[in-house]
């Protein structure tokens, strides 16, 4: 088991220039695999987790409904925004500056072949991380993502996760919002879900955060609950 991974921050990157390359790693990965089961080799497969900030996006995944995209064309650019159908599970999302999205490109053979864990260990990192910043969230059972007041009428979303996992080896991944500008939720049904609101920590706390800091933290927290070697 390779342990260790190798973490990169593209800041604001275009979000088909962060799809392609997120390809390429993916396809990397797989390619050490599929050579090891063909000749019966043990070459290391790497690892990647990604951070980044997107521009103004609504992506849609396999398994989603286009018509949660509340805008047309013209309103796509009214709002300086594009649209994207893509290759993860879940529904429509937004992505934009202010939002932390993390793309893990790990081969879960190196860590566990379970996908329910996988996805529970990355809501538990933005869970802790949460709680460093005094702001208590959990889950809401039935869906994915981490949520505040989950048991309660008030429950919001503050993190939405879609991925994709091929031969074990995951890519796409989660969104965080801490600055984001939240209007840009009105112009799609989040994740499917028409009756729960979504929020961010600048919400939560009222004032805006440093996402630097926020990034610090939940990389170490990633490590550390998936055993990670970061490099």
């Amino acid at each position: 088991m390779n342990k260790a991974v190798e973490f990169i921050d593209w800041g604001l990157i275009d979000y088909q220039q962060g799809w392609d390359k997120q390809e390429a790693f993916f396809e990397k990965t797989v390619v050490v695999k599929t050579a090891n089961r063909t000749n019966g080799t043990n070459v290391a497969t790497p690892n990647y987790l990604i951070f980044c900030e997107h521009p103004h996006v609504y992506t849609l995944g396999k398994s989603g409904h286009p018509e949660n995209l509340l805008l047309d064309e013209q309103g796509l650019k009214d709002k300086s925004a594009v649209y994207y159908k893509i290759n993860r599970g879940g529904d429509i999302t937004y992505h934009g500056p202010g939002q932390i999205v993390g793309y893990p490109i790990l081969d879960l053979d190196n860590f566990f072949t379970d996908i329910h864990l996988y996805l529970r260990t990355l809501e538990e990192a933005i869970i802790v991380t949460l709680q460093e910043y005094g702001i208590q969230a959990g889950r809401y059972p039935g869906f994915t993502g981490v949520w505040i007041d989950a048991d309660n009428e008030r429950a919001r979303k503050i993190s939405a996760m879609g991925v994709r996992c091929s031969r074990w080896v995951t890519m796409h991944g989660f969104a965080f919002n801490v600055n984001a500008d939240l209007d840009y939720f009105k112009n799609i049904v989040p994740c499917g879900i028409d009756d729960k609101d979504v929020t961010s920590m600048e919400r939560e706390l009222g004032h805006a955060l440093d996402i630097e800091e926020v990034k610090g933290k939940l990389k170490i927290h990633l490590a550390t609950l998936f055993g990670m070697e970061l490099t």
